[in-house]
This record gives C-alpha cells, structure tokens and sequence, in this order.
C-alpha cells in the first residue's frame, strides 16, 4: 500500500482531499516516470524541478508519488553520468 502525503487541500467542488508533497521532498510523475525536487504548489499544480536543477515542470497532485530510496539513488546517479560526460554543468 503506497503513503500517501501529509497535509492536503480539498477541491473546489467538495470531495476528498487531495494530499499534496511537501516542499523540498522527492516525487515521481506517475505521468513520465521523472523524479523531481518538489518546488511549490501552484494554483491546482506541483511544481516539480530534475534532480540537480533545470527547468521545472506542473503535474497533476493526483500524478505524483513519494520517490523510493531507489528512485532518488538512480537519478542522482544518472545526473553524476551525465556530468562526467560535459552534457550538464
């Protein structure tokens, strides 16, 4: 069973709430399978920047979950890649 997010808002029509990521926190966009540093919150969005900067992106509250331990290690480790390689700075 996936944790869910602490904290939440609900939506303007009533339902249930929708657990939004803590800042700071890594995510996944269920959407694009993207691990990113939570940024903000904007408007109905999750701001959400690449691991080791870059431009960030909006996803959907409901397409994005907490990053696994794993997650976090292959993007660091995939940025580190790419950096040896002169393809970011």
């Amino acid at each position: 069973m996936e944790r869910l997010f602490r904290g939440g808002r609900r939506p303007a029509r009533g339902g249930p709430a929708v657990k939004l990521p803590p800042i700071g926190s890594y995510a996944v966009d269920t959407h694009t399978g993207k691990v990113g540093m939570v940024m903000g919150h904007e408007g109905p969005y999750v701001q959400l920047r690449p691991y080791g900067g870059g431009k960030e992106w909006d996803c959907e509250p409901d397409a994005v979950r907490r990053a696994t331990a794993a997650e976090r290690l292959s993007a660091a480790t995939a940025y580190a890649n790419a950096r040896s390689r002169g393809e970011v700075p």
